[in-house]
């Protein structure tokens, strides 16, 4: 296994928090209110953005779903999106009429 690059370190307060330096967030793409998600793997603890990790579940969940569907373009995917909503808000609209 290669050895880890350490990048900054942090100290915890007595209540457990941690403040995670700049370059970190930078590294990690986090901003004020983002959640992390600490993972476990062979002994070690990652931490990650949880946002990008539920992103990445996401697609893995949509793989292929487009060809399906008969979908062949990001602008095909779009479309169908933009009807589905229309149909969405036009029943919407019909109930509360």
């Amino acid at each position: 296994m290669e050895a880890a690059e350490v990048i900054e370190v942090a100290k915890i307060t007595s209540k457990g928090q941690v403040t995670i330096p700049i370059a970190v967030r930078r590294k990690m793409h986090l901003n004020e209110g983002d959640k992390l998600m600490f993972l476990e793997q062979d002994g070690r603890v990652f931490v990650e953005n949880a946002a990008l990790i539920a992103i990445g579940r996401a697609q893995e969940a949509f793989a292929g779903e487009a060809n399906r569907l008969g979908l062949s373009s990001e602008k095909e995917v779009v479309s169908m999106i933009r009807e589905i909503r229309q149909e969405r808000w036009e029943r919407s609209r019909a109930n509360n009429a």
